[in-house]
């Protein structure tokens, strides 16, 4: 009776650590497929002996491939269970084999993003980015560590799931576990937006609404001070008892929208590039017009 060839955890990471390199050969023919075929290279060498079964099965896994890269791994595990079935002389054909790499791809693609780009990476992000203004060094340290960390620890955790359960994962995913898991983390993906708008979009209006000429006795008149530390004590006193620093009452634009709504043009800015990124506006496109308003409006004296 010939041995069953089974896959070591070695071999388990080795195609997790090469799948680290997923998307370096992105082509727009078969997409991700370059990367694929090659983090497969170790476990393809293991479970085939023969040249010819090692460049068929390279051969199958050069077919069309894309999802997101952080939530392929689940499908590199049931694909390696499935070739090493395969291997161990299982009826799985390259069709059975293909159809369930786009059978997980598409499914997995959708929870991709809300779960990466727009949740975990805007968290780390605003923790890392909040230290790096305050002038410490940790900040960018701490995004890159937590943020690798959490991303080599979900591929490898994830792949070996979908090993583990090999083509049994299908029939869990079949269920409304995504669109959980989708729907929960788009929900918080938008709060993170919400509080990132508050906190990082700054839009300062310059100009005045108003001004008002104040009577006197409303404003601190500066030449009639004492001279001195008595004449500093002395405005410090008027200005505790409500005096204008200044003989007019300014009224500004940015005053005004702060006393309706705080911060709301931060909040239409952020919705006019979603509206311009759904309208298939390049990124590029809106960073540079931002650049170029904004350099305009504070000549023109408006921000």
């Amino acid at each position: 009776m010939t041995e069953k060839i089974q896959l070591s955890l070695s071999d388990r990471k080795k195609v997790w650590f090469r799948s680290q390199l997923l998307q370096a050969s992105w082509n727009y023919e078969r997409m991700q497929n370059l990367g694929w075929a090659y983090a497969l290279v170790p476990a393809i060498k293991k479970l085939y002996s023969k040249k010819e079964d090692q460049a068929a099965a390279l051969k199958r896994h050069m077919e069309f491939f894309n999802t997101h890269p952080y939530v392929a791994a689940p499908i590199f595990g049931v694909t390696l269970a499935l070739e090493e079935d395969r291997a161990n002389g299982a009826d799985i054909d390259d069709a059975a084999i293909q159809g369930v790499k786009i059978g997980m791809m598409g499914p997995l693609a959708g929870i991709g993003d809300p779960v990466f780009w727009f949740t975990v990476r805007p968290i780390i992000g605003a923790l890392g980015a909040s230290l790096a203004i305050a002038g410490n060094v940790l900040g960018p340290i701490i995004f890159f560590v937590a943020w690798n960390a959490i991303r080599m620890a979900f591929l490898w955790y994830t792949q070996e799931f979908g090993y583990k359960s090999g083509k049994e994962i299908t029939k869990d995913m079949s269920g409304g576990i995504l669109q959980d898991i989708t729907k929960g983390a788009s929900i918080l993906g938008m709060f993170i937006l919400a509080v990132l708008a508050e906190r990082w979009v700054s839009i300062k209006f310059a100009f005045d609404v108003s001004r008002v000429p104040l009577a006197k006795g409303a404003y601190i008149e500066w030449d009639k001070l004492p001279a001195g530390s008595e004449g500093i004590k002395e405005a410090f006193a008027q200005v505790g008892a409500g005096l204008s620093q200044t003989p007019e009452k300014v009224t500004t634009f940015q005053q005004n929208l702060d006393g309706l709504i705080p911060g709301f043009m931060n909040v239409l800015l952020v919705f006019l590039c979603m509206w311009l990124l759904k309208k298939k506006v390049s990124p590029i496109t809106i960073i540079v017009g931002l650049f170029a308003v904004g350099i305009i409006a504070r000549v023109l004296g408006i921000m």
